[in-house]
């Protein structure tokens, strides 16, 4: 048996650090389902300057993908660049042969978004925040 580990805290690990707990963790996930990608990948929307107007951070993880974050600036907002977001992952989740996309949002984000695109909720917990509602949606595809 080995020897107990000494536990710090960090709040910014170094690089060669976190390799080694990310390449531990994927080296681990590899014995059962090899193959998996966890490095992020992402689409930007971008104004005629090339500043940063939108964004979306999503995974490939196992057979699904899971959406991070999906952002727009407010003077973007309801003029349909979050769903063109959202159907840009979609589309590419789909060629990579997830079964589907899966995200989370809190009550004072986007809970009424992603029904508005086929997602369902399958998980709440209230208060989280105090006040609100962390939410998470799927679609299957």
């Amino acid at each position: 048996m080995a020897a107990s580990l000494l536990l710090t805290r960090e709040e910014d690990p170094d690089p060669e650090t976190v390799r080694a707990f990310s390449d531990g963790l994927k080296a681990y996930n590899a014995q059962f389902y090899p193959g998996a990608d966890w490095s992020p990948h992402w689409w930007i929307g971008r104004d005629d300057k090339g500043a940063v107007g939108a964004g979306c951070r999503f995974v490939f993880e196992f057979d699904w993908t899971f959406v991070s974050w999906l952002w727009v600036a407010e003077p973007y907002r309801r003029q349909g660049e979050g769903s063109r977001l959202l159907g840009a992952v979609e589309q590419e989740a789909r060629g990579r042969g997830s079964q589907g996309v899966y995200l989370d949002t809190f009550s004072f984000q986007g809970p009424l978004f992603y029904p508005k695109h086929g997602y369902s909720e399958f998980g709440r917990i209230a208060g989280f925040p105090r006040g609100f509602d962390r939410i998470w949606f799927m679609k299957r595809f």
